[in-house]
């Protein structure tokens, strides 16, 4: 009889939750002002982002900017039905993920690289000169950077096309600019110039927080340099690098259209345009307002199947999450 009795549940008691809830207002007004400093910051979020998708019901509507939001016209799914009825969206879905997925591993890769090679230099006036030069591109605005690579590729006075003539290597200047399958390189390679040593700062400032210590066992075990960079440095840093890329990998259909709008031309249209200046063209562009929000959602939706897909993946085989 006695190995039959169960045990009775813990109780709740109203004195406990008491407890708790003075602990909570106690740490509150401890750190009141802390509160009081974020508070602008938590109203600008939810009226800039949250606020703003009360606008996504446009996308189910005939919009008309003369009309009040209970005159408007319902159509349902309507926009969406055209949106993927329409084969140029997919070749612009092709572009856009193409550009992004070899952004993503150029301009994740090198920055890293590059990070490591820079926290090994051991002159300290060389190492900052280098990383100063290095992420002053990203302060200049697209339209200077494109009309710098324009330049730089042009067939007339263009830098590259001198270059390639005087060495011999070519008979006659490359129209680099009006070939549809080089386009997505271009960008690629504009764009890490512009962002690569912007974004070795992070991993350099994660680097500074490995232990010294370690790299003094590893030079006692004999390990050199580069043996130090991939068996104390790289796993040092491997959480920052793991949470940045489950980030760049939900923003992968955020690339933006600065860079396709400004190197873009006629001739490379079909390799050019991406989801946001499809966006622009076919939908503010020609006032079908609700059309261009259609193309915002389903790029909104995608993102966020990227982003839980990435950090559901990378918590189960590396133990690493956003969240």
């Amino acid at each position: 009889m006695r190995g039959n009795i169960e045990p009775l549940p813990p109780v709740k008691t109203p004195g406990r939750q008491t407890k708790t809830q003075k602990r909570f207002w106690k740490v509150f007004w401890r750190q009141r002002y802390l509160y009081a400093m974020s508070l602008p910051f938590v109203v600008w979020v939810f009226v800039f982002h949250y606020v703003p998708v009360w606008g996504w019901t446009m996308a189910f509507q005939n919009y008309s900017p003369g009309l009040s939001f209970f005159e408007q016209e319902w159509v349902g799914f309507q926009h969406f039905i055209d949106l993927f009825s329409d084969e140029r969206f997919y070749r612009v879905l092709r572009n856009t993920f193409a550009m992004a997925v070899m952004g993503l591993v150029a301009g994740f890769t090198v920055p890293i690289v590059f990070a490591l090679l820079l926290n090994e230099v051991r002159q300290e006036l060389f190492k900052r000169t280098v990383q100063t030069v290095s992420y002053l591109p990203h302060f200049v605005s697209w339209v200077v950077v494109a009309g710098i690579v324009t330049k730089l590729l042009s067939t007339s006075d263009g830098m590259i096309n001198e270059g390639l003539l005087a060495l011999n290597l070519v008979d006659q200047p490359i129209p680099f600019m009006a070939k549809e399958t080089w386009f997505w390189g271009i960008v690629t390679l504009s764009d890490l110039w512009k962002e690569m040593g912007w974004n070795s700062i992070i991993f350099l400032a994660a680097m500074s927080g490995v232990s010294p210590e370690l790299y003094e066992a590893a030079k006692a075990d004999g390990a050199g340099r580069f043996r130090q960079m991939w068996h104390v440095t790289l796993p040092g840093i491997r959480s920052t690098i793991i949470v940045l890329l489950i980030l760049s990998i939900g923003n992968l259909m955020s690339i933006g259209f600065e860079r396709q709008l400004l190197l873009g031309n006629p001739l490379v249209v079909d390799y050019a345009e991406v989801v946001e200046l499809y966006a622009l063209n076919y939908g503010i562009g020609l006032n079908r307002f609700s059309f261009g929000t259609a193309i915002s959602i389903f790029n909104s939706v995608i993102a966020m199947i990227l982003l839980f897909t990435a950090n559901y993946l990378f918590k189960k085989y590396s133990k690493e999450s956003v969240y």
